[in-house]
């Protein structure tokens, strides 16, 4: 039988609608658990917390798809951009879904509405006068004649003590520098080994200069109305202090949107500029009425979530494009929740080491999703770095999880079915006894319950899930010594009274925790036979009544064995075995495609013989190396910004 569709999530006028994004995150690689917690985690939370405050929420992210480093990697692996990006598109969402991560809609940017809302975006600026045309210098490859892309531009790195001879032309690997392509030693073209030379190109400057009043009254109202991040508050006011220049729009590479104008059909819009529409695109793609969430400003909240790198791109660049282009008409920022660095076991992650649990790695460890949610949103990088280890995630799981919460839950719900047959028995929430202040505890639950909703309202989500755990320590500290054979055979009214309390708290901890463990969530209205209830401002001691019958009894969570620490830390640690392979592997690479290379350089030579058939012997020595590119400093701003610019003459 087909599933019946979902309905579309809409604006609710008059209501408050939140729209929720995570940075898109980049096709060509799998995301690590700092990737995970940076973005789409973090984003999860508010917006399940969002939709059981009872608010129309809309929870968007895909993958970001164009762009140079896509083609790079797909011409390392030997296929076209398009089935590289459908491979880890796949991956991505295989991913997403395991850790329980309930977007509404998982799209990507390579699509017909990506294409026609970034264009008429670059159309909008270029008609409002937000758009200058310059002559830059760019690599070239006479070879395969086309532009090079930095990244597409090998060679020895020219920083003193470094000489890595794999550097790209944007950065180096080694020493972490980034570069200028024309300051490489002995450039050479990614594609076909040629020397490149450099050759001026026209390109789209898109002028944020003239953009930066407009930009700076937005934000100085924005990130006060918003309460954004302390970092990203810093972050945009730094950037808006140093002064804003134009900056490139467009590229000569192919795989991308086309620019929209004539002359310019070979060029694509740059990655930068493209692919924050990718939010209103993939909307788009969600439904066709995309406008009453992207073009609401006055009825719709957005809030983004992403590490600290992507900061200025959504509270700068993208917020510029959208003024020049249509004034106030764009859903602007209202909220930015952004993160630090996660590290792992005071190292760096490293998919090419072997270091660090990746997003496909925590799925084979056995470890269900909402341990792994837990750790992460409870070490989240909300101010500062902070670590991944395995003794605190064992910890996590052994101290916290199973103590408090499992054990809350696991022992009234078998206490119940052990000695009532699973039906609830009578008991009254206005029940008194001079053994325990019953009210005072309710009344420290609400107190509780307040706290996380008010740090769940600023994005606190390291605060809101301290509070979680801090109400289901309330809950263990109401079966202490009243909760057996003994109270209840004594205690009767008094026990049953503590059943009926426990049972209700544990149905509002299933909503409580329910943003950050959803699976954990559900196990326990299972067990209490019930639904996810709405968090409202007050504890309700009468969602689960007298006479009601409970599920049965599940385990929340099972306890790890110290063991699997030193098991775990080998596996994901990055031997000195897997490194040496990994090296060897690299080697054999090399000097593999090396050997393709020389076996076509005599092809060629053996046939240039044979055609020129009795010429000069000096006509077939190897021609005069070419001398190194003309060297150029490296730019102060990003590498994304071409170099040498100059005014096209008109």
């Amino acid at each position: 039988m087909p599933e019946t569709p979902k309905p579309v999530i809409l604006p609710v006028p008059g209501k408050k609608n939140i729209l929720i994004t995570s940075a898109l995150p980049y096709v060509n690689n799998v995301p690590h658990l700092g990737n995970i917690i940076g973005s789409t985690l973090s984003a999860d939370v508010y917006a399940r917390y969002s939709k059981l405050r009872d608010r129309s929420t809309l929870y968007i992210c895909g993958t970001d798809e164009y762009g140079t480093a896509t083609e790079t990697r797909a011409l390392e692996a030997g296929v076209t951009p398009q089935q590289l990006c459908d491979e880890f598109y796949a991956k991505h969402k295989a991913i997403y879904e395991w850790f329980d991560i309930g977007f509404d809609y998982f799209g990507r940017t390579t699509t017909k509405q990506q294409t026609e809302i970034v264009q008429d975006a670059f159309l909008k600026l270029h008609a409002n006068g937000f758009m200058e045309e310059r002559t830059t210098t760019q690599p070239y490859c006479e070879k395969h004649e086309s532009f090079l892309a930095d990244r597409f531009v090998e060679g020895t790195c020219p920083k003193p003590g470094c000489g890595y001879e794999d550097a790209r032309g944007d950065q180096c690997d080694k020493c972490g520098n980034l570069l200028d392509p024309f300051e490489l030693i002995n450039p050479k073209c990614k594609l076909d080994g040629a020397t490149p030379v450099p050759k001026e190109t026209a390109h789209f400057f898109i002028r944020l200069d003239k953009l930066q009043p407009q930009v700076q009254e937005w934000f100085d109202k924005a990130h006060k109305e918003g309460n954004w991040s302390s970092n990203g508050v810093a972050i945009t006011k730094a950037w808006l202090d140093r002064g804003l220049d134009a900056r490139s729009i467009t590229r000569d590479v192919k795989w991308g949107v086309p620019v929209p104008l004539e002359g310019f059909e070979k060029k694509v819009i740059y990655v930068w500029f493209d692919a924050p529409y990718g939010y209103p695109s993939i909307t788009a793609n969600y439904t066709d009425q995309w406008e009453k969430w992207w073009k609401n400003p006055d009825e719709v909240d957005l809030y983004q979530f992403m590490g600290k790198d992507n900061v200025p791109f959504h509270t700068v660049l993208w917020p510029a494009s959208l003024i020049g282009a249509e004034g106030d008409k764009w859903t602007k920022l209202h909220t930015i929740s952004t993160s630090e660095y996660l590290n792992y076991e005071n190292t760096k992650f490293s998919k090419s080491r072997g270091v660090g649990v990746f997003g496909d790695g925590a799925k084979d460890t056995g470890i269900g999703p909402s341990v792994w949610r837990y750790y992460l949103l409870a070490n989240r990088p909300e101010t500062g770095d902070t670590q991944f280890e395995w003794s605190g995630f064992v910890a996590a799981n052994n101290n916290e999880l199973l103590a408090n919460l499992g054990n809350f839950v696991n022992r009234v719900i078998k206490f119940v079915n052990a000695k009532f047959d699973g039906v609830v028995p009578e008991f009254s929430a206005s029940y008194t006894d001079d053994s325990f202040d019953f009210p005072g505890w309710i009344g420290g639950i609400n107190n509780l319950l307040s706290e996380y909703i008010a740090e769940m309202e600023l994005v606190h989500l390291r605060a809101g899930i301290k509070k979680l755990m801090e109400i289901s320590s309330q809950g263990n500290l109401l079966l202490q010594y009243r909760l057996d054979n003994a109270n209840l055979a004594e205690h009767p009214e008094r026990t049953k009274t503590v059943i009926g309390l426990a049972l209700n708290l544990s149905s509002l901890l299933a909503s409580l925790a329910s943003p950050y463990m959803p699976s954990t969530s559900q196990s326990i209205v299972r067990q209490l036979n019930s639904d996810l209830k709405f968090i409202t401002e007050k504890f309700d001691t009468e969602v689960i009544k007298s006479g009601h019958k409970l599920g049965k009894a599940e385990y929340l969570f099972t306890r790890i064995d110290d063991k699997k620490m030193n098991e775990w830390k080998d596996r994901f640690g990055g031997t000195q075995a897997s490194r040496a392979a990994e090296e060897a592997a690299k080697e054999a690479l090399k000097a593999k495609k090396q050997a393709e290379k020389d076996k076509k350089k005599a092809k060629k030579a053996a046939k240039k013989a044979a055609e020129t058939d009795g010429a000069d012997a000096s006509s077939s020595a190897p021609a005069a190396q070419v001398g190194e590119a003309p060297q150029t400093a490296a730019t102060q701003e990003s590498k994304e910004l071409p170099i040498r610019e100059k005014p096209v003459e008109k």
